[in-house]
């Protein structure tokens, strides 16, 4: 439960922040062209508002609505969610968003995908120039990486060191190296000290989107931090420095280690088979560059008693820290990046096993993380920025980028759309986005109770 409130609070502090940005922008913009705008509202506040308030010799409401799916600006003269076709029935006046030219109308439109875009960039940079950038490169992965089992069947094994793919070297494990794996012909992998070629088949992203365990992950060494007085382990001479690579014979790295001991205390208490001795085990591991063995026997919890070293002390880490200058081109090189990856993705999401991925506000909060992190908190308030100013700026009706689409049309052919098509235009976007909504948050609840 405690869980659940993080994650929650986390999304809608990232929601309202970027909700207020967006509308922001349309709000500024629309004051700069001397628009009147009639209400500013967080959230959506469909028969009652929780706050609302009207500064003096303003024309603006401020509001807070109780249903926290979006916010929205109500602009004089335009057909928007609010459907006030009353107000369009009257003569224009000069203060409406009618009255403009068309240009300063398209500005308006796009204010708010520019500035959740610029938010994007700017918390990417701050991030960097607050924490730096910290990764680890596939290719220096010290025992590869595990696999999950859609990637084992194409030939993928458990130890490979990703290493290119059609000749394209691998840099670090994020959502470019995936779009890298799924769109090559041949991924080049480091196996057993030689190079080894994985052919990857055109529908392999298809296959993945039906995974609820992601491609790849780090096999993290086992390497001894400590060993505990009287263990198993000290009892063995194993020493602090030393590191695991293999349980009877078979190679393990720390968690496959952890999991190969954890289904041996599962059988003993499944079976109670006193025949075989499920404590006693042979380790392998290295020592100053030497391979040893020791026969041991684990505590009746099935430990051997030592405390293993965190992944960032047995990790190839590389970090690069940034100067506040420095940090804002490869902040926005960084969200151009991360606009191309997403916007290269979205065509998975035409495919019967994308439309199945697609996601709802339960989805939104789970990939934040389950304890407060501000680095991760901002990273992905990063990330939802890019994408809600992508969303908002494709051609929809109801949509800033369906007012565009118009807009673009009225410059080329030099006529507005009637009202009654605009009207007709908004209904249909609103139906097609609640609909989509509707199916977003279906999936969650399926993929909670199944």
């Amino acid at each position: 439960m405690e869980t659940f409130f993080i994650r929650a609070l986390q999304l809608i502090m990232s929601l309202s922040l970027l909700v207020l940005i967006h509308e922001g922008g349309h709000f500024l913009f629309a004051r700069l062209f001397k628009v009147r705008v009639e209400k500013f509202c967080l959230f959506f506040d469909p028969w009652f508002t929780l706050f609302k308030f009207k500064p003096k010799n303003s024309d603006t409401e401020y509001a807070l609505g109780w249903l926290p799916l979006g916010g929205y600006v109500k602009i004089a003269g335009m057909i928007d969610e609010s459907m006030d076709t009353e107000q369009m029935k009257q003569p224009m006046k000069p203060w409406e968003f009618r009255a403009k030219p068309a240009w300063q109308r398209l500005l308006v439109m796009v204010g708010g995908v520019l500035f959740n875009f610029i938010t994007a960039l700017f918390i990417y940079s701050m991030i960097l120039y607050a924490w730096g950038d910290e990764y680890i490169r596939v290719s220096d992965a010290p025992i590869g990486m595990t696999f999950n089992q859609t990637a084992k069947n194409i030939g993928f094994q458990d130890g490979d060191v990703l290493i290119a793919a059609d000749g394209v070297a691998f840099d670090r494990y994020n959502e470019k190296m995936l779009t890298q794996v799924a769109d090559a012909r041949i991924v080049t992998v480091q196996r057993d000290g030689n190079e080894a070629a994985v052919y990857i088949p055109e529908d392999f992203m298809q296959r993945l989107l039906t995974d609820s365990i992601k491609f790849a992950a780090f096999r993290i060494p086992y390497v001894i931090d400590s060993v505990f007085v009287n263990s198993p382990a000290a009892q063995a001479g194993l020493a602090k420095g030393d590191s695991i690579i293999a349980l009877d014979g078979i190679s393990v790295s720390f968690i496959e280690f952890l999991e190969a001991m954890g289904k041996r205390r599962d059988q003993k208490l499944g079976y109670n088979n006193d025949s075989i001795d499920l404590h006693q085990i042979a380790l392998t591991y290295i020592r100053a560059g030497q391979e040893h063995t020791a026969v041991l026997k684990a505590d009746s919890a099935f430990r051997i008693g030592v405390a293993a070293c965190s992944p960032a002390q047995v990790m190839p880490l590389i970090t690069k820290e940034y100067g506040f200058l420095e940090s804002f081109p490869a902040g926005t090189q960084l969200g151009v990046e991360k606009l191309k990856g997403y916007v290269n993705n979205m065509k998975y999401v035409f495919s019967k096993e994308g439309a199945k991925q697609i996601g709802g506000f339960g989805t939104i909060a789970s990939i934040f993380p389950t304890t407060w992190d501000w680095h991760q908190f901002w990273y992905m308030t990063a990330f939802l920025s890019i994408i809600l100013a992508f969303m908002n700026i494709l051609p929809i009706p109801a949509l800033d980028g369906g007012h565009v689409l118009f807009l673009i049309y009225e410059i080329i052919a030099r006529r507005k759309p009637s009202d009654k098509f605009m009207e007709y235009a908004q209904m249909a976007g609103m139906l097609l986005l609640f609909g989509l909504l509707i199916w977003a948050n279906f999936n969650d609840v399926l993929r909670f109770f199944f």
